[in-house]
């Protein structure tokens, strides 16, 4: 039934961060038409938070050595913010080409093993 999750980042300049993801990050991906690339991740998860809304969704990258991936993104012209220590795990933000701000933490918290299908 359920095979798998696909995420939607939206960017002023999705040319830019799609040549990011490609690039610098060196995703795997395919060309869906005109340039559109679809990039493949590695396992993810979901959780659920409460909130007074809905339809508020983010969305965080993983590492294993927050420092190690900051000094990396930094290496390659990269901006990043100082990392925080949020408890649940160390938290950075990059600075994508178009603007926009992308999370990726190194997780304290347990991980549940990836599936291959739901149903």
């Amino acid at each position: 039934m359920i095979t798998g999750a696909h995420s939607v980042v939206f960017s002023t300049n999705a040319d830019a961060d799609r040549a990011f993801l490609r690039d610098v990050f060196k995703l795997p991906n395919v060309d869906a038409g005109d340039g559109w690339l679809i990039f493949g991740l590695p396992p993810a998860e979901v959780a659920f938070h409460p909130s007074d809304k809905n339809d508020i969704h983010e969305f965080y990258l993983l590492c294993d050595d927050v420092e190690a991936f900051v000094n990396e993104m930094q290496q390659q012209g990269v901006e990043t913010t100082p990392v925080e220590d949020e408890g649940w795990g160390l938290l950075t933000y990059i600075t994508l080409p178009g603007g926009g701000k992308l999370g990726v933490y190194q997780p304290r918290h347990q991980r549940p093993k990836p599936i291959d299908r739901i149903g």
